[in-house]
């Protein structure tokens, strides 16, 4: 039976549903969920051109993510090869988010908007997973991912822990895997939610809490979890039987960075148990940035662009979608790089570092 989960960055008053959704037992929980909202069928659950697209919409857009729901079935089911922070991107069950990061790669596919799309046959998601799993059989090697699993990031496009206010989705992935002797789940997250400790994970599901210095988080980080929260969840997190990792991303390179990040990581050092020191890892992950999200930015967070978008210290890239991705210049990059990884060496000596770019 469906439960009502109550999130302040949530007050969905409208959602677009694709019909075949609808009839779905996920769909008709979530629907459950959200009595009072008003329905309104859409044939697709990406081509809503009232969400998507519309230029007007970039000074509504924390309005839409707050009152916006859209639920759809996933069409495509792929687990595409990783390699650096997983093995596999898994199928995804939402994508879109009610925070506002304004670094947020997912907007520069949307257009104008990307309200939480949450997908409701997680039935056929699940089976397509524990079979893709299956067939991997016993990981030979181990590596900079895992030493012993098969890791599966189930977090893509979206933010699994305020995901799991709008549905059991996420749920359902963990207990998935953690009966999969062979395999392992993995997400990133800004939100803190506590709901996830009563649920048991048995080792099998890695929560990486992404962490930056709190004057970029006050700026950049918008309808987060403090910064602190995140830290202060980690030890919980750990003692409920996750793996958690955490994420410095996106590294932001301004006037007095460094020492802000110093900061950072002594606050991280005093809160951490003996616990989760001995299985933290780290993620280190420089900015990029993008022209068209630049434009999406500058409509309704400007001050933000005045670190994200630096052309003195960037350099510009063609990407896939057509658009200009820009990141810190060849040979600074490199030095910023150092910098930061020395510092994390020197502060935090027991968290390993994955890889850092």
């Amino acid at each position: 039976m469906a439960t009502t989960i109550r999130n302040p960055l949530l007050d969905i008053r409208r959602i677009y549903v694709e019909p075949a959704a609808a009839e779905l037992p996920r769909g008709r929980e979530i629907l459950a969920r959200f009595p009072g909202a008003e329905r309104v069928e859409v044939e697709s659950h990406h081509r809503i051109p009232e969400l998507y697209g519309d230029e007007a919409n970039v000074a509504r857009w924390v309005r839409i993510k707050t009152e916006a729901l859209v639920l759809g079935v996933k069409k495509s089911l792929t687990a595409r090869p990783n390699g650096r922070s997983a093995h596999f991107i898994a199928p995804s069950t939402a994508n879109g988010c009610a925070m506002a990061c304004a670094y947020c790669y997912v907007p520069r596919r949307k257009g104008y908007s990307n309200p939480i799309t949450v997908f409701a046959n997680i039935e056929q998601i699940l089976g397509y997973v524990e079979r893709h799993a299956g067939r991997q059989g016993v990981m030979a090697e181990a590596g900079q991912i895992d030493p012993h699993a098969w890791v599966y990031d189930i977090g893509e496009n979206s933010d699994c822990s305020l995901d799991a206010t709008v549905s059991d989705n996420v749920r359902d992935l963990v207990e998935l895997f953690g009966r999969l002797p062979n395999a392992k789940a993995s997400f990133a997250t800004k939100h803190v939610n506590r709901d996830l400790l009563g649920w048991e994970p048995r080792g099998r599901t890695r929560v990486r809490f992404s962490l930056m210095p709190a004057a970029d988080s006050k700026l950049l980080d918008i309808r987060t979890s403090p910064i602190a929260d995140r830290i202060a969840a980690i030890d919980d997190f750990v003692a409920a039987g996750y793996e958690v990792h955490v994420n410095f991303s996106p590294v932001v390179v301004r006037d007095g960075w460094l020492e802000d990040w110093a900061e950072l990581f002594e606050q991280l050092d005093d809160a951490l148990g003996a616990e989760a020191r001995a299985q933290l890892a780290a993620e280190v992950i420089f900015l990029t940035h993008n022209d068209r999200l630049h434009q999406v930015n500058l409509g309704w967070h400007p001050k933000a662009e005045e670190v994200l978008w630096r052309p003195e210290l960037q350099q510009a890239k063609r990407s896939e979608t057509g658009g200009w991705n820009v990141r810190y210049r060849n040979g600074h990059k490199g030095r910023y790089v150092a910098a930061l990884t020395g510092l994390i060496e020197e502060r935090l000596p027991y968290c390993r570092i994955r890889y850092a770019f």
